[in-house]
């Protein structure tokens, strides 16, 4: 299973302050993604977004070939996990927690 970091979400509960704040910060644009309070970093590696959310931490996501394998090894482990979820076009993902109660995302790209 290949895994690398490919994504970070922010979470604020106000995300044109956040835009303001990490604009300033780090020279970040921003771009809506439908029409949502979801605020895509232009050009950040890994992707990343600012969120509407009233979530004290960071969320990052992973990469995974295979998603349901890999909900199932959280679950084996210990963790928990969400239902995946279809980004249409884009993808599949899974908020899980660990055996710690950390969370983080699972991210599986589309077929080509």
């Amino acid at each position: 299973m290949t895994t690398q970091l490919v994504w970070f979400e922010l979470p604020t509960p106000d995300t044109n302050r956040a835009r303001e704040f990490y604009g300033a910060l780090f020279g970040w644009k921003f771009s809506d993604f439908g029409g949502m309070d979801y605020q895509m970093v232009d050009g950040a590696q890994p992707g990343g977004a600012v969120s509407a959310g009233e979530g004290k931490h960071p969320v990052v996501y992973f990469s995974t070939d295979d998603i349901e394998a890999s909900v199932t090894k959280v679950k084996e482990l210990g963790g928990t996990a969400g239902d995946v979820q279809e980004i249409p076009g884009v993808g599949r993902m899974a908020h899980c927690q660990d055996d710690q109660g950390t969370t983080v995302g699972l991210y599986q790209p589309a077929q080509a």
